[in-house]
């Protein structure tokens, strides 16, 4: 077996747990600069050859690409030349991960009640999925325990999400008109943007904050 046959196999799985609706390759697909905005569920819609995943494996062993890789595997050196590491690092997005006790439920609650898609079931049963809208993607996580108690997230006013929204307005109208029950109605804020906030079946406070 050629030294590059590892890198080969690698790359042949990716494909196939693309193939298989594997979420867990989402990330790494978001490695790539050209796909660092996609959302899960966009990952999963997207055509995914061979050529790409070989990028992805061939980058993630320090190469710029698979020509790279097959040249430096092909010349034997012990020591092939990578690509220079980046002069810094640059922080992509930030996912909340919101604890619940019903998967089923809360997810329902996001795509019928906040107007979220739902990206992503996972496990069986489903103990973690994600939920997007517009590109805001949140996380949601089962627990069978609940994390924070009502009193704690009502004394210290505890979010577990801050959104911003491009006429906040609108989407408050759109939530009233659904019969949403909310935290605190749209308001005025102290550094002067318009919010409101809501809670999901666990409590948990997702405030909607205007410019």
């Amino acid at each position: 077996m050629s030294s590059l046959e590892p890198f080969r196999k690698q790359a042949k799985q990716l494909v196939r747990w693309h193939r298989e609706g594997n979420y867990s390759i989402g990330g790494r697909i978001r490695g790539l600069a050209r796909y660092r905005q996609l959302t899960d569920a966009e990952v999963m819609k997207m055509k995914f050859p061979l050529a790409i995943a070989q990028e992805i494996i061939a980058r993630e062993a320090g190469f710029e690409g698979w020509a790279e890789l097959k040249a430096a595997v092909a010349s034997e050196s012990p020591t092939p030349t990578r690509r220079p590491p980046a002069e810094r690092a640059t922080l992509t997005a930030a996912i909340p991960v919101i604890f619940v006790a019903s998967l089923a439920r809360s997810s329902g609650f996001f795509r019928d009640e906040l107007g979220f898609s739902i990206d992503f079931l996972h496990g069986n049963p489903a103990f973690y999925a994600g939920v997007s809208r517009d590109g805001v993607v949140l996380h949601l996580r089962f627990v069978h325990e609940p994390v924070l108690t009502e009193q704690l997230r009502e004394k210290e006013a505890l979010l577990a999400a801050f959104i911003r929204v491009e006429n906040v307005k609108a989407l408050f109208e759109e939530y009233k008109s659904r019969g949403m029950r909310f935290v605190t109605p749209l308001r005025k804020e102290p550094w002067g943007g318009p919010s409101f906030t809501v809670a999901d079946l666990d409590g948990n406070r997702i405030l909607f904050c205007g410019a």
